[in-house]
């Protein structure tokens, strides 16, 4: 089966289900028209399609490997990601000044989808030196970003992220990385990181590390770390790379899955970095890259399950068992759910880019807001649910999906990261109901207002599935006020399914767009959602505010077993 990437899918969602046109109107992207935007998603789909999506089985049986302390990655990897740094594809949204396209993050994110379901261990390269583009675009000097960023945009050069260490997880403020002043403007970085993701590779001149640190006499937790960039060759006059810098790939993780993608050990032995940002400002500019991250490893989800959706009907439609197995009930519920949540999860990741332009665009605080309020629904959500197509796509295949020569269990091994990248899905959650409810809801509420306008909008043509969201907004909406009323640890032990209530309540609205937009398909994939996925919100509604006591009130060693306990 041969991957297609979905171009008149996100067109569709683009033109007609999110406010994507009005960024065409702003001074920031009024170079972002519908004509410029489908041949950007016709470009990307093609690179997708035809030279990343071949790469993807060798790079899961072929795995990155350490040779002489030196990263040698799967084969056709350098040449497929010479085609991604030479098409611009690394630059989309960076900044023109210095060789970006600074087109919208709406286009970023669908041509993120794309390259994630034709082959996501290659994506995630680009995705973090994204990330690091954004961090630095923000947070650096001068200097550095006449340094890196053209290095970075071109894709001569990568980027990486290190935060997490042995022990220093969720918990980055426990980090014991320490940065000590040379004397000269740069400093000595010595520690140990791990899961660092293209830690080192052979398919760009030079790899370089953003770090977190602590100065000395820095303050504890969070408020006392600093951001580091620390390449791994040093830039000579020219700004080519020069000697080796003093750090080193100690070993790679043996993963579930993205074999192709090198999961690093990195070691800094007073390894010279420069400080990006100001002394103890770390983590707001790490968040910068971050945030951006969270939206893209959401889009990772969309993209894969689009992936093996796209097998399993491949597979459905083959498959004879009295008859071609796409004929059968359950084969097709499994299948119109499948679709009906990615048109959902590709919808809110959208959206969530959208507002984020939008916001950049404008300086409207409530873009903002409505941005910063998405991007943990977007991050969870699309991970959940390309975990849950990928896993239904080996069901389709019955036994033949666990035979590894099929394909379908690889999509399944490398979604599974995605729902812990970038802060696991319970964090998302917790920061949802946390702290982008900490303006009393009122983000939430202009979201919701929204929805209930479009129900009331769409009662004439399609008085059903307008019933069905409005009944579903109205609830959610009294459950948020209810999670307001509560204690924090109440809110947190309802997070996931409140988060998931959101998400779905969501989707039913960006299909209900669809249906009023689009012909008889999108009507008929609306009626799925409305009836198979949307009502779930009940029971995520009912345990979000079920509280804390019943959790709390089972021992450890209940937990463990011990019934008795």
């Amino acid at each position: 089966m041969s991957y297609k990437a979905p171009v008149e899918q996100i067109d569709f969602i683009l033109t007609h289900v999110v406010p994507f046109p009005e960024l065409a109107r702003t001074d920031l992207y009024r170079e972002a028209s519908a004509d410029t935007a489908r041949a950007i998603l016709a470009e990307a789909g093609k690179l997708a399609s035809n030279v990343l999506a071949p790469l993807n089985r060798a790079g899961d049986l072929h795995p990155a490997r350490l040779e002489n302390g030196v990263v040698r990655t799967s084969p056709g990897f350098a040449e497929g990601f010479r085609a991604i740094a030479e098409g611009g594809w690394v630059g989309v949204s960076a900044d023109p000044e210095y060789g970006g396209m600074g087109l919208p993050q709406a286009l970023n994110m669908a041509v993120a989808e794309m390259m994630s379901g034709a082959n996501l261990a290659l994506q995630l390269n680009p995705l973090l030196t994204q990330g690091q583009i954004e961090a630095l675009e923000h947070h650096a000097s001068d200097d550095l970003k006449a340094l890196y960023l053209p290095r970075l945009i071109s894709g001569d050069w990568s980027g990486t992220m290190n935060l997490t260490e042995p022990g220093a997880g969720s918990d980055v403020g426990a980090l014991t990385t320490k940065a000590e002043p040379a004397g000269d403007g740069t400093y000595r970085i010595s520690g140990q990181k791990i899961y660092i993701t293209w830690g080192d590779g052979d398919v760009t001149a030079n790899t370089c590390h953003l770090v977190l640190a602590r100065l000395p006499g820095a303050p504890k937790g969070t408020r006392g770390i600093s951001l580091f960039m620390v390449p791994k060759f040093l830039p000579d006059d020219q700004g080519n790379p020069g000697v080796a810098n003093d750090l080193k790939v100690v070993s790679l993780e043996h993963k579930l899955g993205i074999h192709g993608s090198p999961t690093c050990v990195m070691s800094y032995d007073g390894a010279t970095g420069w400080l990006v940002g100001d002394e103890n400002k770390g983590m707001a500019a790490m968040f910068t890259m971050m945030n951006v991250a969270r939206l893209g490893v959401g889009m990772q989800g969309v993209g894969v399950a689009e992936a093996a959706l796209q097998q399993a009907v491949a597979y459905a439609t083959d498959r004879d068992q009295m008859g071609p197995i796409i004929g059968h009930p359950d084969v097709r519920r499994m299948l119109a759910t499948g679709r009906a949540e990615v048109f959902a999860g590709r919808a809110i990741g959208l959206a969530c880019a959208t507002a984020i332009d939008l916001a950049s665009a404008t300086g409207d605080a409530d873009h903002a807001a409505r941005a910063a309020f998405l991007t943990p629904i977007a991050k969870a959500y699309g991970t959940d649910m390309g975990i849950r197509v990928a896993d239904m796509g080996i069901q389709i295949h019955g036994g033949m999906g666990y035979v590894e020569e099929t394909g379908a269990a690889q999509y399944l091994r490398d979604v599974r990261i995605t729902s812990i990248y970038e802060g696991t899905n319970g964090i998302q959650a917790m920061d949802l109901v946390g702290r982008k409810l900490a303006d009393g809801g009122d983000a939430a509420m202009r979201l919701l207002d929204e929805v209930l306008d479009g129900a009331k909008s769409a009662q004439g043509a399609h008085p059903d599935l307008a019933h069905q969201l409005w009944q579903a907004a109205e609830t959610l909406r009294e459950a948020t006020h209810a999670l307001l009323d509560r204690d924090m640890p109440a809110r947190f032990a309802g997070a996931v399914p409140y988060l998931t209530a959101f998400a779905r309540v969501l989707g039913g609205h960006f299909h209900l767009r669809a249906a009023m937009a689009g012909g008889a398909g999108h009507q008929a994939l609306a009626r799925v959602f409305m009836a198979r996925v949307l009502p779930h919100h009940a029971g995520d509604l009912a345990e979000a505010l079920a509280g804390a006591d019943d959790l709390t009130g089972l021992s450890d060693a209940a937990l463990a077993g011990d019934v008795a306990a």
